[in-house]
C-alpha cells in the first residue's frame, strides 16, 4: 500500500513537473558582465557565428548591437583542417580527422581583454565510391562540431567570472 503511494507521488510529481514547462536553470554561470554582449565576426553569415549567436541566446544572453561600456565577444578565427588518419588497401584515403578551431576574445570594460580558444576534433569515414552521401555527412557532422564549439565557448565564458571578479 505504501509502495503504490509513494509510486502515485513519484509518478505525479514527475507529471506536475514535466507539464508546467520548469526545467534546471544553469544559466547562471555567466558573469553578469557578460549576459550582456556585443557579437563581433568578420563574417556575420558564417556557419560558426550563427550558431554561436544561436547558442548564446539559448543561454539568456542578451546581444546588443554598437553600445558603449558593455563586454564584446569578438569572434577572431574560426579554422577547419583535415588529416588522413588511416587508408584502404588501394592507398586511397579511409579515415580523416576534423578538426576545428575557434578563437575568440572577450573585452570586458574596465576589465581587460580575455582570449579564448577551443578545438573539436571528429573522426570521419571517407568512401570516394560514395561521394554525394559523404559529403553530406561531412556537413553534418561541420554542423555538430560548430555547435560543439559553441557550447565550450560558452563554458569558457562562463570560467571567466573569477577572473573578471577580481579587483585590479
Amino acid at each position: 500500500m505504501i509502495k503504490s503511494i509513494k509510486t502515485l507521488l513519484l509518478v505525479a510529481t514527475v507529471t506536475t513537473l514535466s507539464a508546467c514547462g520548469w526545467h534546471f536553470k544553469n544559466n547562471d554561470v555567466l558573469p553578469q558582465e557578460l549576459r550582456t554582449l556585443t557579437f563581433e565576426s568578420a563574417d556575420e553569415h558564417s556557419d560558426i557565428s550563427r550558431t554561436l549567436r544561436q547558442q548564446l541566446q539559448l543561454n539568456d544572453v542578451t546581444l546588443v548591437k554598437g553600445q558603449e561600456n558593455i563586454a564584446k565577444l569578438r569572434l577572431v578565427n574560426a579554422s577547419t583542417s583535415s588529416k588522413v588518419v588511416s587508408v584502404f588497401k588501394q592507398a586511397r584515403e579511409a579515415e580523416k580527422l576534423l578538426s576545428l578551431t575557434v578563437q575568440a576574445i572577450v573585452d570586458v570594460p574596465n576589465k581587460g581583454a580575455y582570449p579564448l580558444e577551443v578545438s573539436v576534433h571528429r573522426t570521419f569515414f571517407d568512401d570516394s565510391r560514395a561521394a554525394l552521401a559523404k559529403s553530406a555527412e561531412q556537413e553534418m557532422i561541420m554542423r555538430d562540431m560548430y555547435q560543439q564549439a559553441s557550447r565550450q565557448l560558452i563554458i569558457k565564458m562562463a570560467g571567466l567570472n573569477k577572473e573578471i571578479n577580481q579587483p585590479k
